[in-house]
């Protein structure tokens, strides 16, 4: 891609998104994804879809798929960028806040930010679910799986692992019955 004033342009996309993961990663995909597929059209939906299955299969955060996103655009120097500008703002934003809350610990404010963001959190990462299930091939099949296995989430408290293994199990055998 060319673009005189591409790393600029990374930093200024990614460094708010990183304010906005309230909730962890999970919580900027469906944002990111429509940043960067439908507004700048850097990537495909597919090609989205392909670097998130990597980001999710790789160790560590998942927010790293901007880390593949800036190497894909711009090569070392962008996924160097992309990782700077997806993890400061929120790490300094936490120093920040911290310092705040160990020196006042029985404020007021701390409760009420408690649980005004967890809703809203809840939102963001529903709203990347939502955006994810949308794009991806699997149709109502992965709109099927991914419901029975938030429930099994809930109800049976089997881990994340347990569950991927579940999840991809179900699919298979649904998507061979149907198909």
């Amino acid at each position: 891609m060319k673009d005189d004033n591409l790393l600029l342009t990374l930093c200024l996309v990614f460094a708010p998104l990183s304010l906005m993961a309230i909730g962890g990663g999970s919580s900027i995909l469906g944002e990111l994804q429509h940043s960067v597929v439908d507004d700048r059209h850097w990537l495909t939906n597919k090609a989205f879809l392909d670097m998130f299955a990597i980001s999710r299969v790789a160790p560590g955060p998942g927010t790293l798929i901007v880390t593949l996103m800036g190497w894909h655009l711009a090569g070392w120097a962008g996924a160097i960028v992309s990782t700077i500008a997806i993890f400061a703002p929120s790490s300094l934003l936490v120093i920040v806040i911290a310092h705040f809350w160990h020196s006042r610990p029985d404020a007021a404010w701390q409760g009420a930010l408690v649980y005004g963001l967890a809703p809203l959190a809840a939102g963001l990462v529903l709203s990347s679910v939502l955006a994810l299930l949308s794009n991806a091939k699997g149709g109502w099949i992965a709109w099927c799986v991914a419901i029975m296995v938030a429930v099994a989430a809930r109800r049976v408290r089997l881990g994340p692992l347990t569950l991927m293994v579940v999840g991809s199990v179900l699919f298979c055998g649904l998507l061979m019955a149907v198909g």
